[in-house]
C-alpha cells in the first residue's frame, strides 16, 4: 500500500513538472513560428497590421514577385487611358529571343507577330511569362530601360525605400542575353525587403483588386487552337484544386531565381478577413529550397493568422481620456472644450491580447499655446490623434506608420468672447499677475 502511494505521488509530481516545462515551450513555439525562410511577414490586408515578422526589413532578392509592380503600372496605364486591353503589341527582337529560352518561364512569341495586352497580361499573371512581361513594359514606356525608371519612381512614391529594380521581370540580368536595361549591371537582380513586398502587395490589392480575377485562375491555354498553344499552369499551387491547395487562396505572385531562392507573396480570404503573407528564400528542414518549402512556410503563416487573430475594437468612437476629457480655452465664452475620439480604432490582434492595448493621446502642439486652445472653436475641430500601444510584449505595428490611429476632435462649439469680455479678462489677468507678483515680493522679504 505504501509503495502504491509513493508511486502515485511520484507520478503526480512528474505530471506537474511536465506541464510547467512543456506548456511554456509550446507557447514560445507558437509565438516565434520558426518559419524556415530568410525572411517572412504576415499582414492583415485591410488595415496593414503586421501580425508576424521575421527578418522582414532585410533587402533580399524578389525574383518574379517583381511582376506585382509591373502589374500595378499596367493597371494604372489602363485606368489613365494610355493603354487598352485590346491594344496590340508588335514583338521586338528582344522579346522574341527571350521568349525562345525555355529555361525561363515563357510563352512563345513569334517574330513580327502581334499580341493583345490582355494576352500578355494573362501570361504574366498566371504563368509568370518573362518575355510577355517585357512586352508590357515596352508598350507602357517604349523601352524596358524607361520602364525600370518608372518602377523605381513608383517605389519611392509608395515608400518602398529599400526597393531596387533593374528590370521588369525579376530575372537575373544575366539571363537577358546582354540586352538588359542600360545603366544596370550584367548580373544585377531586383531586391526588396519582405516588409516592402507586403506593402506593394497591399497597395496593388487596394487600388486594383481585379488583379485577383486573373491570379486565381489555376490553368489557362495561351493562344488556344493555334500551333503556339501553351498550357499555362499557375505557379501558385496553393490555389483550390492544386497540389498545395489552401482554403481561401486567390493570389498573388511566386518568385524563383538562384539569388532569390523560392519565394512567394500569397493572399487568402476567409469570411471578412484577408491576409497577405510573404516568404523569401524558403527551405525545408534539410535546408533545401523548393516549391513545397515556400508553400509550407506560407501555410504556417496563414494558419497562425486565421486561428490566432481576430478583429477587435480597441478604442470606441466618442472615447474620452481619463484626466484629459477637455482642453482649456483662451478668449472664449467658455473656459474649456470637450474632446473625444472621432472614429473607432479596430485592428487584428491576438484574441487573448485585447486588454493588453491602451490608447495614447497625442495633441497637436501647433494649436496650443501654454496648453490652451484659442477660440473661436468649431465642433469637430481636429486637435490631435490617438494611437494604441501594447502595454507589454512585442507588437509589430503597421505597414504604414499613419495607420492604426484616429483623430481626436472637439465635441462642441466654443464662440469667441466679445471685446468687453476680452477686456475684462485682460484686466483680470493683469491684476491677477500683479497680485501674484506682490505676494512673491512680500514672501521674499521673510
Amino acid at each position: 500500500m505504501k509503495n502504491v502511494l509513493q508511486t502515485t505521488m511520484l507520478l503526480t509530481v512528474m505530471a506537474v513538472l511536465l506541464l510547467t516545462i512543456i506548456i511554456p515551450q509550446q507557447t514560445k513555439a507558437a509565438d516565434s513560428l520558426n518559419i524556415m525562410a530568410d525572411a517572412a511577414i504576415l499582414v492583415d490586408a485591410d488595415s496593414g497590421k503586421i501580425l508576424y515578422a521575421q527578418n522582414a526589413d532585410a533587402s533580399l532578392g524578389i525574383a518574379s514577385m517583381t511582376k506585382m509592380m509591373t502589374e500595378y503600372l499596367l493597371f494604372e496605364a489602363i485606368e489613365e487611358g494610355r493603354v487598352t486591353w485590346d491594344q496590340e503589341y508588335l514583338v521586338t527582337d528582344y522579346t522574341y529571343k527571350i521568349s525562345q529560352d525555355m529555361r525561363l518561364s515563357n510563352v512563345p512569341l513569334r517574330a513580327e507577330e502581334r499580341y493583345t495586352i490582355k494576352e500578355l497580361y494573362e501570361a504574366m499573371a498566371i504563368y509568370s511569362a518573362n518575355a510577355a512581361t517585357i512586352g508590357i513594359a515596352e508598350t507602357i514606356a517604349g523601352t524596358e530601360e524607361e520602364f525600370v525608371r518608372l518602377m523605381n519612381e513608383k517605389a519611392k512614391e509608395f515608400g518602398l525605400n529599400d526597393a531596387k529594380f533593374v528590370n521588369s521581370t525579376g530575372l537575373n540580368n544575366g539571363h537577358l542575353m546582354g540586352m538588359h536595361p542600360k545603366g544596370t549591371g550584367a548580373t544585377d537582380e531586383n531586391v526588396m525587403s519582405a516588409t516592402s513586398v507586403a506593402k506593394l502587395a497591399k497597395i496593388l490589392l487596394d487600388d486594383y483588386p481585379e488583379v485577383l480575377e486573373t491570379t486565381k485562375i489555376p490553368n489557362k491555354v495561351f493562344r488556344e487552337g493555334t500551333d503556339d498553344a501553351t498550357n499555362m499552369e499557375n505557379w501558385n499551387t496553393m490555389l483550390p484544386g492544386m497540389l498545395h491547395a489552401y482554403d481561401g487562396v486567390d493570389g498573388l505572385k511566386t518568385g524563383t531565381t538562384d539569388f532569390a531562392g523560392h519565394s512567394f507573396t500569397g493572399t487568402a480570404k476567409r469570411g471578412d478577413t484577408r491576409l497577405i503573407a510573404v516568404v523569401m528564400k524558403a527551405v525545408d528542414d534539410k535546408g533545401v529550397g523548393s516549391y513545397k518549402a515556400r508553400f509550407d512556410a506560407t501555410r504556417a503563416l496563414f494558419d497562425f493568422g486565421f486561428s490566432q487573430f481576430s478583429t477587435e475594437e480597441i478604442v470606441p468612437a466618442g472615447y474620452q481620456f481619463k484626466g484629459q476629457k477637455s482642453l482649456p480655452v483662451t478668449k472664449g465664452k467658455e473656459d474649456e472644450v470637450n474632446i473625444a475620439v472621432k472614429e473607432p480604432i479596430k485592428m487584428m490582434i491576438r484574441t487573448s491580447d485585447k486588454d493588453a492595448y491602451q490608447p495614447e493621446l497625442v495633441l497637436d502642439d501647433s494649436l496650443l499655446a501654454d496648453g490652451e486652445i484659442e477660440a473661436a472653436i468649431d465642433e469637430g475641430k481636429v486637435v490631435g490623434t490617438v494611437k494604441v500601444a501594447k502595454k507589454e510584449g512585442e507588437d509589430y505595428g503597421f505597414l504604414d506608420e499613419k495607420s492604426g490611429a484616429s483623430e481626436v476632435v472637439t465635441t462642441e462649439k466654443v464662440e469667441r468672447a466679445n471685446w468687453f469680455s476680452l477686456s475684462m479678462q485682460a484686466v483680470g489677468s493683469f491684476f491677477g499677475t500683479l497680485w501674484t507678483g506682490a505676494l512673491d515680493f512680500i514672501k521674499g522679504l521673510f
